[in-house]
């Protein structure tokens, strides 16, 4: 049985523009070892080339095979819905680039989806626009439901905020295609070509990617290198298979690995 990992990047790998301590020998013997690993990340944003350069300027090589986005899952998932479809896009990189790559046309007028993404771009009047759309038929689909940190200077307004605001023009709720939907959760674990038994999820988010892993029936491994904390832990109905500082901590064969 082979056994593989979807590990998530910001407060596992990273925390902002800093290496989180035992991250790069973490990857490394992943890579040494040859067990299959992505990256599973939210940020719809980037594209998979633009990761692994951020990655590579941390002092971690990878390749573009090794990065799933919440792009590539919304690309997939629209692709799978209607073939050939047309979507209105708030977003930028990579999320355009997914729906391209999966044959969805960009249009400005009489969409089939109105795309929400991560962006610093776009404008209100695209964003009415969006409502616009949305009011006449258009389906509405976010990338995630990412909140805000809520931190000064912050430079990124956080999707979910930009979500409920067209949820509450609009009166209809967005379909989320990022963790934790299962829509994300299950096109990972087929990039990587797992079957759910043999996937592990590693994140540092009770809501997003332990929450995800549980409803899948993946292993999960919680990190505290990140948002959640252990003082946090008992307001879940849910819980990790194992809890760690960070992924330095984290030992192989995982115990659930004896069949590997």
């Amino acid at each position: 049985m082979k056994q593989g990992l979807l590990i998530d990047m910001d407060g596992v790998i990273y925390s902002g523009e800093a290496l989180i301590f035992g991250a790069d020998k973490f990857i490394k013997h992943l890579i040494d070892e040859d067990i299959p690993f992505a990256f599973m990340t939210n940020n719809s944003q980037r594209t998979q080339l633009e990761v692994v350069r951020k990655l590579k300027g941390l002092g971690i090589k990878v390749e573009e095979s090794h990065v799933y986005t919440s792009a590539m899952a919304t690309g997939k998932f629209l692709s799978d819905q209607s073939p050939n479809g047309t979507a209105y896009v708030l977003g930028e990189g990579g999320l355009l680039s997914s729906l391209h790559d999966h044959g969805i046309t960009l249009v400005n007028t009489d969409p089939e989806f109105v795309v929400l993404g991560e962006g610093r771009n776009f404008t209100l009047e695209m964003v009415q626009r969006a409502v616009d759309m949305i009011l006449a038929g258009a389906k509405f689909i976010t990338t995630n439901r990412d909140p805000s940190p809520k931190k000064p200077g912050w430079n990124n307004l956080g999707i979910a905020a930009t979500t409920a605001m067209i949820e509450e023009a609009t009166g209809r709720k967005a379909f989320v295609t990022g963790k934790p939907s299962p829509v994300m959760m299950r096109s990972a674990r087929k990039f990587l070509g797992l079957e759910t038994s043999e996937t592990t999820v590693i994140g540092d988010t009770m809501e997003t990617d332990i929450q995800g892993g549980v409803q899948m029936g993946y292993k999960t491994i919680l990190v505290l290198s990140g948002i959640s904390t252990k003082d946090t832990l008992g307001h879940y109905a849910f819980k990790p298979d194992m809890i760690a500082s960070s992924v330095d901590e984290i030992q192989f064969p995982l115990n659930w690995w004896e069949g590997k």
